[in-house]
C-alpha cells in the first residue's frame, strides 16, 4: 500500500503525478487517499493511471450507513476527528461539474476545514478497517468497500476518454427532428406541436412544457389525470394526448441534449460528464451534469467508434430478478434463473407459460404492487416461490417499522427522504406500486436495486483488471449496461472479457449459485445500433 497526503500541496501538480507513476510502475500498490474524485482527475490529466486504491470518503460513507448515522460528514478529517471525540468539521462543497474547455481546478481545491497528514490518513483507514470487521458480513464488505474506490477510479477514467460524440451527426439529428434552431424561442416541431396542442383544448397560449397546465387543461375537458407521466397519457383518450407526448419527448431533447448542450459538453470529438460513483442511495452512479446517464436512444445516433473501432456493448438482461433468486436462497427460483430467459422458465413452471403474468407476477413482488392483474399472477408466486416472495416481504415489513434493511454486501437502506423516483427506485412501466405504504415499497426494491448495482459494479471493476494493456477503454456505465470503445481486431477478445467478468462477479458475490447472469453483448459502430 502506499499513502497520498491531501494535506500538504506539493510544489508541483507533476512532481506528484511523477512519483506516483514511479510506485505504480514498481509494484502496483493499493493507494489510500482521502477522496478519488479529488485527486485522480489530476493524475490522470498528468498521464498517470493507477491499479488500486482505497478511497477514504467512500468508504467512511459507507460505514455511517451501516451504523444508521446517514448524514455525517464523511470525509477522512471527520472520521480522524470523530474517533478522537473531537467535532467534526463538514465535507466540502462540491459544485456541479463544468463543461469541457472551462478552467480545471487544481489538485487540492477541495481541503477539508482539517488537513491531514500521512500518518492521520494512515489511522483513519486502519480504524474504518476495525469497523470492517464488525459489520454483519466482513468479508461481504470488504467487497463492497473494494467494489466502491474500483468505481471511483473508473468514473474518474471515463469521464477523462470521454464518449465517442459526433457534432455534425448530432446536429443533422437534431434538425431532423426539430427543425433548424430558431434566434428566439423553441424550434419549428416544437411551435407546430403546441399549436396543436392548444387547438385540441380549445385554448391559447397553453404552455405544454407546464405539467400544472395541462392537467388543468384536462380537468377542463373533463378528464381527471394525476400528473402528465407518459404512461398516465398514454391510458387517456383525448385528441391532445398523441402531439403532448410528441412534444414532451422531442422538449426533453431539446432542453437536456440539443444544440446548447452540444456547444457545452462535446470538445474534440468526446462527451467527458463527470460521473459520481455510488451517487444514488442505492449505489447506482450519477453525473454532476451532461446528463451521461440519461442520453435518449435517439440521440445515440450520434455515438460513433472512431475509425477502425467499435463498441462493444453488454446489457445484463433481467438482471434484479436474477439477483432475487440468488439473494432468497429460493431454489425453484434459481433453477428458472438458471436459464436464458427467466421470465419464460418461470412461466413454464408455475404460470401455464404465459410469460407476461410471470413477468408481472416477479416485478410486483419487487416493487410491492398489490392490485389490478398482478393480484392472481402475485398469489401464484407466493404459493410456488415462498422463500423469494418472503425475502421481498420481510424487507418491506422492516422498512414500515423503521428498521435497517442492507444489500447483499452490506450497503445500508437510508431514512425516507423523497419519493421511489427521487431515490432512482424507478419502476417499470408494467408495474404502477399503488400510493400508501412508500416506505415499504422503498426498502423491498432497495435490498434488490442495490445488489444489482453491487454486481454491475464487481463486473465493472473485474473488466477493467482485463482490459489493461489493450487499447480498449471503458466509456459509458449505465446502472446495468457496460460500453467498451475498442479497436476493431480486439473486439472478440473484449466479448470473451465481458462475458467472463459477469461470471466472476456472480461468483464473488454468490459463490456457487445456479443462478446465471447472462448478457447481450452487441459489437456496433453506432451505440445506437446495440440491441
Amino acid at each position: 500500500m502506499a499513502e497520498l497526503s491531501a494535506g500538504v500541496p506539493p510544489r508541483h501538480v507533476s512532481d506528484l503525478a511523477r512519483a506516483v507513476a514511479e510506485r505504480e510502475a514498481a509494484d502496483h500498490p493499493r493507494w489510500i487517499w482521502a477522496s478519488t474524485a479529488d485527486l485522480y482527475p489530476a493524475l490522470l490529466r498528468a498521464g498517470v493511471r493507477v491499479a488500486r486504491c482505497h478511497d477514504l470518503e467512500l468508504t467512511e460513507a459507507l460505514l455511517l450507513g451501516h451504523a444508521g448515522r446517514w448524514g455525517e460528514p464523511r470525509n477522512p478529517a471527520a472520521a480522524w476527528a470523530r474517533a478522537r471525540g473531537l467535532p467534526a468539521p463538514p465535507d466540502p462543497l462540491r459544485p456541479g461539474a463544468e463543461p469541457p474547455g472551462f478552467a480545471q481546478g487544481a489538485l487540492f481545491e477541495t481541503l477539508t476545514a482539517q488537513a491531514l497528514q500521512i500518518h492521520d490518513l494512515l489511522e483513519v483507514y486502519e480504524e474504518q478497517h476495525r469497523r470492517i470487521a464488525e459489520t454483519t458480513h466482513p468479508g461481504r464488505f470488504r467487497l463492497l468497500v473494494a467494489a466502491e474506490s474500483a468505481g471511483a477510479l473508473i468514473a474518474a477514467e471515463m469521464g477523462h476518454a470521454g464518449l465517442p460524440w459526433r457534432a455534425d451527426v448530432h446536429d443533422e439529428l437534431l434538425r431532423e427532428l426539430l427543425g433548424p434552431p430558431q434566434p428566439v424561442g423553441p424550434p419549428r416541431r416544437l411551435a407546430e406541436l403546441t399549436a396543436e396542442i392548444n387547438a385540441a383544448f380549445g385554448t391559447y397560449g397553453l404552455h405544454p412544457d407546464s405539467p400544472t397546465e395541462v392537467v388543468r387543461a384536462f380537468a377542463r375537458a373533463g378528464v381527471d389525470v394525476p400528473n402528465t407521466r407518459a404512461w398516465v397519457l398514454r391510458k387517456v383518450e383525448h385528441p391532445a394526448v398523441a402531439p403532448l407526448l410528441e412534444f414532451k419527448e422531442l422538449y426533453r431533447i431539446w432542453t437536456a441534449h440539443g444544440w446548447s448542450w452540444c456547444a457545452d459538453w462535446v470538445r474534440d470529438g468526446r462527451f467527458r460528464p463527470e460521473y459520481v460513483a455510488g451517487g444514488v442511495v442505492s449505489g447506482r452512479w450519477a453525473t454532476r451534469g451532461g446528463g451521461a446517464l440519461q442520453v435518449p436512444k435517439v440521440v445515440r445516433r450520434a455515438v460513433i467508434a472512431d475509425p477502425g473501432w467499435c463498441f462493444v456493448v453488454a446489457d445484463a438482461g433481467q438482471l434484479e430478478p436474477r439477483v432475487l433468486a440468488a439473494v432468497s436462497g429460493d431454489e425453484r427460483l434459481a433453477r428458472a434463473a438458471a436459464a436464458g430467459d427467466l421470465y419464460a422458465a418461470l412461466a413454464t413452471d408455475s404460470f401455464d407459460g404465459d410469460r407476461a403474468k410471470a413477468k408481472i407476477a416477479l416485478l410486483g413482488a419487487m416493487y410491492g404492487q398489490t392490485g389490478g392483474n398482478a393480484i392472481p399472477a402475485l398469489a401464484v408466486l407466493r404459493r410456488q416461490y415462498p422463500t423469494a416472495f418472503e425475502y421481498v416481504e420481510a424487507a418491506a415489513r422492516t422498512g414500515e417499522a423503521g428498521g435497517l434493511v442492507r444489500s447483499w454486501l452490506g450497503r445500508t437502506c437510508p431514512p425516507p427522504s423523497g419519493s421511489g423516483r427521487d431515490a432512482g427506485l424507478d419502476p417499470p412501466d408494467e408495474v404502477a406500486p399503488p400510493p400508501g405504504r412508500a416506505r415499504g415499497r422503498f426498502t423491498r426494491n432497495f435490498v434488490i436495486q442495490a445488489t444489482a448495482a453491487e454486481w454491475a459494479l464487481v463486473l465493472l471493476a473485474t473488466l477493467r483488471t482485463a482490459l489493461e494493456g489493450t487499447a480498449a477503454e471503458l466509456v459509458l456505465f449505465v446502472h446495468d449496461e457496460v460500453v467498451v470503445h475498442c479497436p476493431a481486431e480486439q473486439a472478440d477478445a473484449v466479448v470473451a472479457a465481458v462475458h467472463e467478468s459477469a461470471a466472476t462477479a456472480g461468483r464473488l458475490l454468490f459463490g456457487a449459485t445456479t443462478v446465471r447472469f447472462p448478457l447481450d453483448v452487441s459489437v456496433v459502430g453506432a451505440y445506437a445500433d446495440a440491441k
